[in-house]
């Protein structure tokens, strides 16, 4: 996304992408078809990712599946596993509603509106760089 698709979104105006693939959506529920796709979107302001949202997957067996994937292609590739949010799992075990969300970067948003090019210029607690 970030070095092929991005770069190529019309400078200037807001896009939307949508309907990822699977392997691009791990908490998001996919669509039944062929392919299956990720009910997921990302909002753009040319290449600048704004907001990422998606329906969530609520089915604690396919997310314990999902997180064994992840663990498998983990081990193929040499890196060590990562602990798996088994709190996460008892959550939808209980049962979670239907329920979507968004994450909308306020301080990307800001960059748009005040024009800049560089987001330490709008953060409100500057970092350092180590």
């Amino acid at each position: 996304m970030s070095v092929v698709v991005a770069p190529a979104l019309p400078a200037g105006r807001l896009t939307f992408i949508h309907d990822y693939p699977a392997s691009q959506a791990a908490l998001a529920r996919l669509r039944p078809g062929d392919p299956p796709v990720a009910e997921r979107f990302e909002l753009f302001w040319g290449s600048l990712e704004l907001a990422n949202g998606f329906h969530e997957l609520t089915d604690a067996s396919e997310q314990a599946r999902r997180f064994e994937g992840d663990l498998e292609k983990r081990r193929v590739r040499g890196l060590p596993p990562v602990p798996v949010d088994t709190r996460l799992l008892a959550a939808l075990e209980v049962g979670l509603p239907d329920c979507a969300g968004v994450a909308l970067g306020v301080d990307r948003l800001l960059m748009c509106i005040v024009g800049s090019r560089d987001i330490r210029e709008v953060l409100a607690f500057p970092w350092e760089d180590a």
